[in-house]
């Protein structure tokens, strides 16, 4: 190590002493250091600057400065400087005192800001926040991250646009400088076209299906042009650059000329909507909005009026409208409004119903006959499941008077003979058991605002009244019956008419009725239905199943039929008296679920799950083989597979109308 004289003494008085000295006013140094430690620098810049140092116990190196010629203290220090970032250090100012750090660690330290005492070409550690005008602030750390050094930082913030950099001065100068070149504001501005001859909204539609890919970057990275409608005003706005707007001028300019033979009769046609009901409403709209004029124009309305026709072509659905230029931009605005694609509901409705019914019938019944002609004298009768004593004490001399088998258990015991006592008895116990499950699950779809209805039932014939008449015929008196039948709809019917809310919840109006032919334990005049309706509005989100209603019922019934004093005798009053006894106990619920399908994929997707469905409980069918089957060779009927299909696209504005000179 060489060090000139104008330093020596400096250094002795640094090693001589442990406070730190003022620098000379007015003195030169000409460092030169070889393979040195990087202390005895540190000490010789602390004893030439007089700046207070400590030292982080990482910062080891052997350094080399070389130097021809003097220099002041302070460009000693930015030589300095300059030696620690190439050996990967940096000196962070601390109040008063100087701290050595590596620069792994320069992230977490304070750092001085670029403008004010620090030198735009300093190996200083400074912050800076810079505030970007016209472009992402969050897109240029992309772009500048590989032009700082691996231990600096660069941040955005998005709130303010704004950008943090901290690294040593003169890189962040640098990075000033080149974000000061990208921020330059754009030519691009908004331009209002107003239209004369055509529908503003009819040109942006064109102009759409031209460009399609508005909303992607353009080529080069321009900002894509925009391209707005505003029918209140029949204009077009148009924000862009410059060129893209004039191009857009122009194709604009020549899509608004007035037709060659002057002619203001369009044909339009309808995709979704009926052209039929939209022309009796715009003719409603046009009379009722020339109404108010009269009053103080009359001579203008009734011309207005007069010079606009509507008429609807059922076969193609296409209206036809004859009307001034400003008069077709409204009814072409309504139009556009009206004719779109309406989502679709699919509703299934799922009721369960579980019952079961359980009965019970024991009694005696007993007969005496003492006068000896076959007419009874004394006894207990009392029907046990419909038939009574009397009935099978007929059956046994003419069994064709017994109409009804009897059921359950009968136990009898008697004498029916020429003379004498004549008695007859019986004993009979009948049960009951009956139970339903059903599981329905009736499903429709239909469209928003539109009522639907499924209808899953048997019309089943129920007798209303009955009369016999007689006539005079060849072969005498002749009985003539007759019956009057009705016959009602028994099984499963949905009505219900969706409202689609703006979110994702549907309004639906439900009437539901489910009814089947109960399964009953004892006999009835005709047969008896059980039936179930409700009928009530629900708000449900898409997708959400709620339920509408139920009834959860259990209820038992007892019955005794016996003699006066002698039924209540232990023992023997059980010959005197009959008991019944039912229970039923009734579950059910209805629950409900909506799925909107707002386009053709949600329907596709919808139709292949319940198709598939149904194919595959066929397939099933198919594979239960029998041993010996009946039909050999015959196999079940099962419904095609779907043919691959493509997700349809959105439709394209087809050309709305098409002028006609």
């Amino acid at each position: 190590m060489r060090i000139r004289p104008v330093l020596i003494a400096a250094l002795l008085a640094a090693a001589g002493a442990a406070s730190a000295q003022q620098p000379v006013q007015g003195q030169r140094i000409t460092p030169n250091f070889k393979d040195a430690d990087i202390t005895q620098v540190i000490e010789a810049v602390a004893a030439a600057t007089g700046k207070n140092v400590i030292i982080d116990p990482r910062v080891r190196a052997q350094v080399t400065m070389l130097s021809q010629t003097s220099m002041t203290p302070d460009e000693f220090y930015e030589a300095f400087l300059g030696l620690l970032q190439v050996h990967g250090f940096a000196a962070v100012p601390s109040g008063k005192m100087i701290k050595i750090i590596p620069d792994a660690n320069m992230r977490t330290v304070p750092g001085s800001d670029l403008p004010g005492r620090v030198s735009a070409t300093s190996d200083e550690l400074v912050t800076q926040v810079v505030s970007v005008t016209n472009v992402n602030a969050a897109q240029l750390v992309a772009i500048l991250r590989p032009l700082m050094p691996q231990n600096a930082h660069l941040a955005a913030y998005p709130a303010s646009n704004m950008l943090i950099l901290s690294d040593r001065a003169n890189n962040v100068n640098r990075m000033l400088r080149i974000i000061r070149r990208i921020d330059q504001s754009s030519d691009a501005d908004i331009e209002v076209v107003a239209m004369q001859n055509v529908s503003a909204a009819e040109v942006v539609r064109t102009m759409n299906l031209l460009n399609p890919a508005q909303t992607q970057s353009a080529e080069g990275g321009m900002a894509p042009l925009r391209v707005v409608a505003d029918e209140r005003s029949n204009s077009i706005l148009l924000a862009g650059e410059k060129t893209q707007r004039l191009r857009a001028r122009t194709l604009i300019a020549y899509l608004d000329t007035p037709l060659a033979g002057g002619g203001d009769t369009r044909v339009r046609y309808l995709r979704y909507a009926d052209a039929e009901k939209i022309a009796t409403k715009l003719k409603e709209q046009i009379q009722g909005s020339t109404a108010p004029a009269a009053a103080g124009a009359a001579g203008a309305a009734v011309s207005g009026e007069r010079n606009t026709t509507i008429w609807a072509e059922p076969e193609t659905n296409a209206l036809v409208v004859t009307a001034p230029a400003k008069q077709m931009a409204s009814i072409m605005s309504i139009v556009d409004k009206l004719d779109i694609r309406r989502a679709q509901v699919i509703v299934e409705a799922i009721i369960v119903e579980v019952s079961a019914d359980k009965s019970a019938e024991l009694g005696v019944n007993w007969l005496i006959d003492g006068s000896g002609n076959n007419n009874a004298v004394g006894g207990f009768v009392e029907p046990v499941g419909g038939i009574s004593i009397i009935d099978l004490a007929r059956a046994v001399n003419d069994p064709t008077t017994l109409t009804t088998v009897p059921r359950g258990t009968t136990v009898g015991i008697g004498r029916l003979g020429s003379g004498g006592i004549d008695f007859a008895a019986i004993l009979r116990a009948l049960r009951g058991d009956s139970s339903t499950n059903i599981i329905a699950t009736p499903s429709i779809v239909t469209m928003d605002n539109q009522q639907a209805e499924i209808k899953v039932a048997q019309e089943v014939p129920f007798v209303t009244g009955q009369y016999a008449s007689t006539g005079a015929g060849n072969a005498g008196n002749q009985l003539n019956p007759f019956q009057t039948i009705q016959r009602q709809e028994v099984g499963t019917i949905l009505k219900i008419t969706p409202q689609i809310n703006e979110g994702d919840a549907v309004m639906l109006k439900i009437e539901q009725e489910s009814s089947s032919i109960a399964a009953t334990s004892s006999g009835a005049v005709d047969l008896v239905t059980n039936k179930r309706t409700i009928s009530t509005h629900v708000l449900i989100e898409d997708g959400g199943t709620v339920v509408l209603g139920g009834l959860i019922q259990d209820s038992q019934t007892g019955g005794e039929q016996r003699v006066p004093f002698l039924g209540r005798i232990p023992l023997i009053g059980e010959a005197f008296k009959t008991r019944s006894a039912k229970k039923t106990k009734t579950n059910l619920m209805v629950f409900i679920q909506p799925r909107i399908l707002r386009d053709g994929k949600d329907t596709m997707i919808e139709t292949n799950q319940k198709y598939n469905y149904i194919r595959n409980e066929q397939r099933r069918l198919g594979e239960r083989g029998d041993v010996l089957p009946l039909l050999p060779g015959e196999k079940i009927a099962e419904l095609p597979p779907l043919p691959a299909t493509v997700a349809p696209s959105p439709t394209p504005a087809t050309p709305a109308d098409t002028p006609t000179p």
